[in-house]
């Protein structure tokens, strides 16, 4: 491929306009270890993460833990830009691209508990989820389940909003560009798994060793020894993204259609 930049992004969906749950990693080609990037103000807003991306530029490859769409039920079977604009429209008066409103708006299809009757119901997963957990690498929870510190719904509907807005090539939605950046949905947790670890990165040692697999020279002797996994989410997710670039097959997984592609989407690193 022809990137020469790689960012990895963990995301939220929570409340409010500071989030240090949102960290973000760049690290250019080749094998310098990832650098963590930060606002001015030390915390991001997810605001603040959409204004630093519209000011990249070049071959940029961008990876996001986050959701980019919805599995294909009924009500949900619009192309996902579609989707990306509804929600926009919802929620334009939510600060901080907010995406509560949108829960609302279509509330017979979230799960937030009990009252919404038996959870399998409504937690529909795309194709992609599905061969995800056919692997046996992990087990991913339904975008339509907004409940339990697994959910990942909330920030699928924020990100979404920053799609809308951003307006760039979003993989596999989009033709890949013969140049300029591109978007794409990671699971951070995969790319710690590729790098031989099946629990969240949290120490400079467990993290040193999985950018070595990943190709990475270790992080910076001043790096701290432990820290979040947030910040781990981020800095092996732009390492990953740098080592399995090249390899086709992650481009073209068997089981992603023209119509998946447009609508569910899928997550690169799952094959």
């Amino acid at each position: 491929m022809r990137f020469s930049r790689f960012v990895g992004i963990d995301w939220s969906g929570a409340k409010g306009v500071r989030h240090p749950s949102v960290q973000v990693a760049v690290c250019e080609a080749g094998d310098a270890p990832p650098q963590l990037v930060l606002p001015p103000s030390g915390v991001w807003s997810r605001a603040g993460v959409l204004n630093w991306l519209g000011g990249l530029s070049g071959d940029v490859l961008v990876g996001m833990d986050a959701g980019f769409g919805f599995a294909a039920v009924p009500s949900f079977t619009q192309p996902a830009r579609g989707l990306w604009a509804e929600v926009e429209t919802v929620c334009a008066g939510e600060a901080d691209l907010g995406a509560h409103g949108f829960i609302e708006h279509r509330r017979d299809a979230f799960w937030l508990g009990a009252a919404d009757g038996p959870r399998h119901l409504r937690a529909h997963l795309r194709v992609t989820e599905q061969v995800y957990k056919q692997s046996g690498l992990g087990v991913p929870t339904s975008n339509f389940v907004l409940l339990g510190a697994s959910q990942v719904g909330k920030a699928t509907l924020t990100a979404m909003r920053l799609l809308h807005r951003l307006q760039w090539p979003v993989w596999p939605f989009d033709p890949l560009t013969e140049c300029g950046p591109v978007i794409l949905e990671i699971y951070a947790q995969a790319f710690a798994r590729l790098g031989g670890f099946r629990g969240k990165l949290r120490d400079v040692e467990s993290l040193n060793i999985a950018l070595a697999r990943h190709g990475s020279l270790p992080m910076p002797a001043a790096f701290p020894a432990t820290f979040p996994d947030h910040v781990g989410d981020a800095l092996i997710t732009a390492a990953g993204l740098r080592a399995i670039v090249d390899q086709p097959h992650w481009w073209q997984p068997a089981a992603l259609t023209p119509a998946i592609a447009v609508t569910e989407g899928w997550t690169f690193g799952v094959v």
